[in-house]
């Protein structure tokens, strides 16, 4: 009978210590969830006070953009998810450097939207936000996003970069610290990168080598645990 108790007490002692590690990891996901998120705030407000028309607003998108320095790409994030049009979240990105690679837009899928010689592409969020009601501005908007989708927001510890995942490979990046940022031999770790997934483009007629203005490499990736180099297309710049 003792017997039979002290194995009771032992797999009870066993369960409690299970329940506790389980705790532990997951309050720890949370907490690398919410430093991810924080911090990735902070830095994209960075990125907003540095380029002088980041966060201008754009009614067409109900939301706000960050346009490159080159005026090549915009980056749009919508602050009222039920007036966002198109996306939530997007890149639109001027047509002609593609197009005379040799893009044929009829072979592009419905994904990809035309305007007025822009392409856009993005996705809606997965999880609808109340519209910003009170001090609306570019960056509440961003925070919005953190909040209720932040799987849409990632870390790239490989070049020290946050980035906003626009949907099927396609994102925009920043750099974590620009003040302690380097550039690579690769010209891809600068402090803000447009980043396209260049397969559907080229399945539509793209030479990747021949694209002006942006730089088709391999960049280093997370897959199933391991890194991989992919294929993308990237517009990188210094902007500090």
């Amino acid at each position: 009978m003792n017997k039979n108790k002290k194995l009771i007490a032992s797999a009870i002692a066993a369960l409690v210590i299970v329940a506790a590690i389980t705790v532990g990891v997951v309050k720890t996901a949370e907490g690398n969830l919410d430093v991810i998120g924080k911090g990735s705030q902070k830095t994209f407000e960075a990125v907003l006070n540095v380029l002088p028309d980041a966060g201008k607003a754009d009614e067409a998108n109900a939301g706000w953009s960050l346009e490159s320095p080159d005026g090549e790409v915009r980056l749009i994030w919508s602050g009222d998810y039920n007036k966002s049009p198109v996306y939530d979240v997007m890149l639109e990105f001027d047509a002609k450097p593609f197009l005379d690679a040799g893009l044929d837009e009829s072979r592009l899928s419905d994904q990809y939207k035309r305007n007025d010689g822009s392409i856009i592409i993005g996705s809606k969020l997965r999880k609808e936000a109340p519209s910003v009601k009170e001090g609306p501005n570019a960056l509440s908007a961003y925070q919005q996003i953190e909040t209720y989708n932040p799987d849409t927001i990632n870390y790239h510890s490989a070049m020290d970069h946050y980035g906003l995942k626009l949907g099927d490979g396609n994102m925009f990046e920043w750099a974590k610290n620009m003040e302690t940022n380097t550039v690579t031999k690769k010209d891809q770790d600068k402090d803000i990168v447009f980043v396209l997934n260049p397969e559907p483009l080229i399945a539509a007629g793209v030479d990747p080598e021949k694209v002006e203005g942006w730089v088709y490499t391999t960049v280093p990736v997370m897959d199933h645990g391991k890194n991989v180099e992919v294929y993308k297309f990237l517009k990188p710049f210094n902007i500090k």
